[in-house]
């Protein structure tokens, strides 16, 4: 049953119509509006993940200035992954009801409001906040930056567009690394945060004076949705915080860690059961038991997975030989470079016959990356990483088109109402896939860590000719400084273990390198089973069509009485 219209509906022709409830229509532009459209998409798009990729690049540095322990500091990405998924929960259908301007708009305003009083204030707590509005604010601009940038070209590149604009938010990572030893090369963390504060201020400027073309708006919430958000929000959240802070707590030192996933275990189920037996669901539970959309959610989930590769490990393994946001200011060029390369790849290529080719390609791209980096040595230094890092970008930057259009081809064919379910599938997968990949290679690499450190020091053997060598050249480092040669020797001996500990922690990532290259081989291999297992079905019912039904034969009509 077809929903009334809240406003008067526009008399658009055919190609102006909006493709959805909720989105924009695509009137003709002139080619100046269409350049301002792609420039406020960029700034949109940037604006939703910067100010999160500001704070994870420049944590350790944010720690020291206002006193944090690790542990508050993981509460701060807790804090952003946990809201950002959480509202996108909503977002659709509060995009169909009242538009998707007055959501950024609310969005953005939050977040440059708790920036600002952040600046004031200065306490963890409304740092948490700003972390908090930031998250939702990105759930807001990702879409947002996708709409404006479908305005930016006619509608018959509306394909091309929607591949840029959700790729847009990944440049969000390597710009923060890059302009990040400009903003706190004065020591002080205010800059950061009057940088961030600045460019929301900026993004709702541009979206109030270039308005979106008028859509349509129709009533679709109901008294259940809300019902269903309260069960399933925590439920994430609690997964997100698990995730991220069991690592620095371990996982097993933590009673409440365990407490904390029963609960969300407990609560997504029965928001699942609601959605199950309601009339018109929030989410499609039956279709996302489907094979086909399991197939999906594992993908997609696996995609991200393999691209900390890069975010955990090798910044990973650069910040561990003592690398910061200027050393590191090169590599992260590149990677702008290649993530900007994928999604030109992706958008130029584009094509519904080549999405699963532009997949393969990509998960090809990031396992190489992971081959190349898997022999590592502590003389590595960030122009090492220069090829690897840029065929891993490229292959982040490729894939996100390609997986968003196969959702949403998948979504459609089954109905409008399936769109809410993919997209709260593709933000749960993503930054689930993003926090348990950070969290099980962490784990990897420190369980590896202690296995090679452990193996090391009990071959420092001191009657051992080499290892005695070893320690009388660490024991003359200090011998201007240390007279006393008790001293001097236990400085030695501590300087010899410090030295094979770094060393332990390389081989433990050249480890998570190689468990990462496996990963993408096996993930390759299986989707080209799936590829070669549909191709061969299709072919066969082909050639085999099912035979046609035959209707029962009528009897010859009765010859008329003469």
């Amino acid at each position: 049953m077809p929903q009334p219209y809240l406003k008067p509906v526009p008399d658009w022709e055919e190609h102006e119509k909006p493709t959805l409830p909720g989105s924009a229509s695509m009137p003709w532009h002139p080619p100046t509006r269409r350049l301002a459209y792609a420039l406020v998409a960029v700034l949109v798009a940037i604006t939703g993940g910067l100010g999160n990729a500001l704070v994870t690049a420049n944590l350790p540095f944010l720690q020291g200035q206002l006193g944090l322990t690790p542990l508050q500091g993981t509460w701060l990405v807790a804090a952003y992954a946990m809201v950002n998924v959480t509202a996108n929960l909503l977002a659709f259908k509060f995009r169909q009801q009242y538009g998707i301007r007055l959501f950024a708009e609310i969005g953005l305003g939050l977040y440059a409001a708790l920036a600002v009083l952040h600046l004031l204030v200065g306490s963890f707590e409304t740092m948490v906040l700003a972390r908090a509005a930031s998250g939702f604010a990105g759930a807001a601009c990702t879409t947002l930056g996708t709409m404006y940038m479908l305005q930016a070209l006619p509608r018959r590149f509306t394909g091309n567009l929607l591949v840029v604009g959700v790729g847009l938010s990944q440049l969000a990572v390597p710009l923060a690394w890059l302009v990040s030893p400009g903003l706190v090369d004065t020591g002080q963390w205010h800059d950061l945060y009057l940088f961030e504060a600045g460019l929301a201020l900026c993004a709702v400027a541009a979206v109030v004076v270039l308005k979106l073309p008028p859509g349509v708006q129709i009533k679709v919430f109901e008294p259940l949705d809300f019902v269903t958000f309260a069960l399933l929000a925590p439920a994430v959240a609690l997964l997100v915080i698990v995730l991220a802070q069991g690592y620095t707590r371990w996982w097993l030192d933590s009673d409440w860690l365990g407490w904390a996933l029963v609960a969300s275990i407990s609560l997504g189920t029965a928001a699942f059961a609601v959605e199950h037996r309601r009339r018109n669901p929030l989410l499609q539970t039956r279709w996302l038991a489907s094979l086909p959309v399991l197939h999906f959610i594992v993908g997609a989930f696996l995609l991200r997975f393999l691209t900390t590769e890069q975010s955990y490990g090798v910044v990973g393994l650069m910040r561990n030989l003592g690398m910061g946001p200027d050393q590191m200011r090169p590599l992260f060029a590149v990677v702008l470079a290649g993530v900007v390369t994928g999604i030109a790849t992706s958008a130029l290529t584009f094509g519904p016959k080549r999405l699963i080719a532009q997949l393969l390609m990509a998960i090809l791209l990031l396992g190489s990356a992971a081959l190349l980096d898997q022999n590592r040595t502590s003389l590595d230094r960030p122009h090492d990483f220069f090829l690897s890092q840029f065929l891993a970008s490229t292959g982040a930057g490729m894939f996100m088109g390609p997986l968003i259009m196969l959702g949403i081809t998948a979504a459609l064919k089954q109905g409008v109402d399936h769109m809410i379910t993919f997209l709260v599938t593709l933000s749960i997968t993503q930054t689930l896939g993003g926090l348990a990949g950070s969290a099980v290679l962490g784990t990897f690499q420190l369980h590896r860590e202690q296995v090679y450190s452990s193996a090391q020091v009990s071959q420092l053997d001191p009657a051992d000719p080499v290892v005695a060598q070893r320690l009388r050249l660490q024991q003359q480092i200090y011998a201007a400084q240390l007279t006393d040669p008790v001293l001097r020797s236990a400085q030695g001996t501590a300087q010899l273990a410090t030295i094979s500990r770094r060393e332990a922690n390389v081989r433990g990532f050249n480890d998570v390198f190689t468990l990462s290259k496996w990963l993408a081989l096996g993930f390759l291999a299986w989707l080209l089973l799936l590829s070669l297992r549909t191709a061969v079905l299709k072919q066969w019912r082909k050639r085999h069509p099912p035979p046609h039904t035959l209707s029962p034969a009528v009897p010859p009509a009765a010859p008329a009485p003469r």
